[in-house]
């Protein structure tokens, strides 16, 4: 089973997994750099260092519409090294100068993406990052195990909204500047598909449901006794009775389940099989059992390293190639993002020129391209 939405692993290790998936995600609404700073209501609310409070907060960068200071550099740097250190990276003090440019430049970006938005796209924003965190928290399995990534990454709730917002707003103004003004035709989207044949064709999958009573402790990981995994078969037992004698499989899942990931979902998933898709494989017991069966049929109890199983299959899709017609659009959207990434610079370093920029008390633009520092290194 995939381990990062199961119990039955330590908690440092499910939530370290977790935490992987979290930055993976935060990373899907960054289109031009990995970190930007969070919304200043936010900043407002976090606990103030001691050096904060005993130096001057110089300004740093200044123009239109932008003024940026010591303190809130410091703060993307410190949650810069976070996030490193949440990969098992270390970032050598000699590249911090380098860092700190980049980092600085990526606030600057925002503070002139952010100058540029209008009502509606602070609307279609607003929906978005809301979606976006839910799905984050849906991810992370409980309120507490996403508060804990969170401090992983030393981010407050707060201040994950709030990034999460401004980056969502920040890319409804790419869209409507850029990506509205490309037209990709229909023959540029065929003509893809036809090249790249392999990328659309799609393993046999199957969506089931499934209920989960674990026989780890929740709260240490360390398998039950015995006998607590005695009473655990008998009540899936009586569970395996009930939804074979008609009850709806999807709210028994969400009465009994004791799988985070799925719960929520009446226990579903759809999933191929480990060698089609290894990054999110079912363990070897469950897959088995899930595509040995017929449409419809529930399983008997399925014993994995996570405790008791019972598994019905819903649907079962066959491999297959994906058809022009039904990737078209979104073909399209992919092209038209491709040219926005060729344009995107140049729109920057425009609206940097126009704000007329100084660098204050030391600051630097940027020597290198925005992007992880070269010399991060694992930690060993």
């Amino acid at each position: 089973m995939d381990a990062r939405i199961w119990p039955g692993i330590p908690p440092e290790e499910e939530d370290k997994m977790k935490t992987r998936t979290m930055m993976l995600l935060l990373g899907a609404l960054t289109f031009a750099w990995n970190y930007v700073d969070a919304a200043d209501a936010a900043k407002e609310n976090a606990p103030k260092s001691a050096a904060r409070q005993l130096f001057a907060d110089d300004v740093l960068c200044k123009g239109k519409g932008v003024e940026l200071k010591r303190s809130q550099l410091d703060e993307a740097f410190l949650q810069f090294k976070s996030n490193l250190n949440a990969r098992g990276q270390t970032l050598p003090e000699a590249q911090r100068e380098q860092v700190e440019s980049q980092l600085l430049d990526r606030l600057v970006i925002t503070r002139l993406l952010m100058n540029k938005a209008t009502d509606e796209d602070k609307k279609k924003a607003k929906v978005a990052a809301d979606k976006f965190v839910a799905d984050t928290k849906n991810q992370a399995g409980s309120e507490e195990s996403f508060n804990r990534q969170l401090g992983v990454m030393n981010f407050t709730p707060a201040q994950f909204d709030a990034q999460v917002l401004e980056q969502s707003v920040c890319k409804e103004v790419i869209d409507r500047e850029l990506k509205s003004r490309i037209n990709i035709a229909d023959s540029e989207a065929q003509k893809y598909y036809d090249e790249h044949g392999a990328e659309f064709d799609r393993p046999e999958t199957v969506r089931a449901a499934h209920i989960l009573l674990s026989t780890r402790d929740p709260g240490t990981g360390q398998e039950l006794t015995d006998e607590k995994k005695k009473e655990k078969k008998l009540q899936m037992e009586k569970i395996l009775e009930r939804a074979r004698k008609g009850e709806d499989f999807a709210a028994l899942a969400r009465e009994f389940s004791e799988d985070p990931g799925s719960k929520s979902k009446g226990g579903e998933y759809t999933f191929a099989r480990a060698k089609d898709d290894p990054q999110h494989a079912m363990v070897a017991e469950f897959e088995n059992a899930a595509f040995s069966l017929k449409t419809n049929e529930i399983s008997g109890v399925v014993t994995t390293q996570f405790g008791y199983h019972i598994i019905k299959l819903y649907e079962r899709t066959p491999a297959q190639k994906l058809a022009f017609a039904k990737v078209k659009d979104d073909l399209k959207d992919y092209l038209a993002r491709q040219e926005v990434d060729k344009q995107l610079k140049g729109y920057l370093d425009k609206a940097k020129e126009e704000a007329k920029l100084e660098y204050l008390n030391g600051a630097k633009p940027p020597t290198e391209p925005v992007g992880n520092p070269p010399a991060a290194s694992d930690k060993k």
